[in-house]
């Protein structure tokens, strides 16, 4: 495993293990395989754990297992704040409480403000005394490191960045968000002001290796790479990336990506690599319909739509093909016992307000149930629906 270093010097490893998508089991985390994953990832010398207060189950998961296994201080937690949850101090203190508690742990290594995505969020908690609160916990050593997750434009990142003194920072980038998000030109200021950058969704949310174009993925077979490991090069290969984050969920997973990130260094990759991921960029923008990474902060849907199924389904249509994009919709949601479908939404627009990619979804679903649901599929649907349900 190769390691970069936080602001003051500490080893953090290249690969970093995104807690969000920990296996599920029934209606909770699948503990007993995550523990595999997860002690084969620190065998590997992964030493960084990012989970948040929002994912259901992961920080109590996560504690539980360092706990078990004595492994606490071998690694770094890092956790997120839910900001847009607080109203007053005291809240910012109950939520961090629970937290620590658990993660069964009386400290934590890497504390973000989870999800900024305008500067007035970052004013707001500055009013309910969150500077204060921030250098009491690191004062107490409860909090080693202060940071910030991003999604939003590039602009009100550096307005967030330059409005504290950061610790670190956590942004969305790929060679898909090279000049959306923070982008290249956010990650460059951080690393100017010494700013150590986590990265999170470098694969996109699976885009980029499961929902590639056939014959994206077709040239990238005829390279030394898998489609996973090129994203993760095209990041390591840049010296201003601290850590990206992987959201693991197999053994496969741990070792392939283990692997990468032991070999990888700054300047890395060659002329051909750079020119074969600028033919994929192509491929996939001349595919996609929505930029919709599957993240889930648009959920729950008050109306229980399932967004993040409708648009994947909908960009495999023309990603892949039209058939196998409807019919992995009609498997995945339309069998559900409780329907979940597009038309169901009656604009109240909860989820764009929580939508780090700022897609218009309203509109987006009209389109996707549009073209995921014609009247053959909506009649044979309902069909099988009551076949099953029966």
């Amino acid at each position: 495993m190769k390691y970069r270093t936080d602001k003051y010097g500490n080893p953090i490893s290249l690969l970093g293990y995104g807690c969000m998508r920990f296996s599920k089991s029934g209606v909770g985390i699948d503990t007993a395989k995550t523990e595999k994953e997860i002690l084969k990832a620190i065998e590997e010398g992964v030493n960084y754990f990012d989970t948040a207060y929002i994912y259901p189950g992961s920080e109590a998961a996560l504690g539980e297992i360092l706990s078990r296994n004595n492994l606490r201080d071998k690694v770094n937690i890092a956790t997120k704040l839910p900001q847009y949850m607080i109203r007053s101090e005291t809240m910012i203190e109950r939520y961090f409480n629970e937290e620590l508690s658990r993660l069964k742990t009386d400290h934590i290594d890497y504390y973000l403000m989870h999800m900024l995505t305008d500067i007035r969020a970052w004013e707001n908690l500055k009013k309910l005394g969150i500077e204060e609160w921030i250098l009491k916990k690191k004062e107490e050593g409860k909090i080693r490191n202060i940071g910030f997750s991003f999604h939003g434009n590039t602009d009100m990142f550096l307005q967030i960045l330059n409005a504290y003194d950061w610790d670190f920072c956590q942004i969305q980038y790929n060679y898909m968000d090279e000049v959306s998000q923070a982008g290249r030109k956010g990650l460059n200021a951080a690393y100017e002001k010494n700013i150590p950058v986590i990265i999170m969704e470098p694969l996109r949310g699976g885009k980029l290796v499961d929902l590639l174009p056939a014959k994206a993925k077709k040239m990238i077979s005829e390279s030394p790479y898998t489609p996973a490991e090129l994203a993760f090069r095209w990041l390591f290969d840049q010296k201003e990336v601290t850590c990206v984050l992987s959201g693991m969920n197999s053994l496969a997973m741990v070792e392939e990506n283990c692997r990468i990130a032991s070999d990888a260094e700054p300047g890395h990759l060659k002329e051909e690599d750079f020119a074969l991921i600028e033919k994929v960029k192509g491929m996939i923008n001349e595919k996609i319909k929505v930029p919709c990474t599957g993240c889930a902060y648009c959920m729950p849907c008050p109306q229980g739509v399932d967004i993040p199924g409708a648009f994947r389904a909908y960009n495999e249509m023309y990603m892949e093909n039209k058939m196998a994009g409807r019919f992995e919709y009609a498997q995945v949601v339309g069998l559900r016992k409780k329907k979940a479908f597009p038309s169901q939404c009656v604009g109240c627009g909860k989820c764009e307000s929580h939508c780090p990619q700022h897609i218009s979804i309203i509109a987006e679903l009209k389109n996707a149930d549009k073209a995921l649901r014609p009247f053959i599929f909506r009649v044979g649907t309902e069909i099988a629906r009551k076949f099953v349900m029966k």
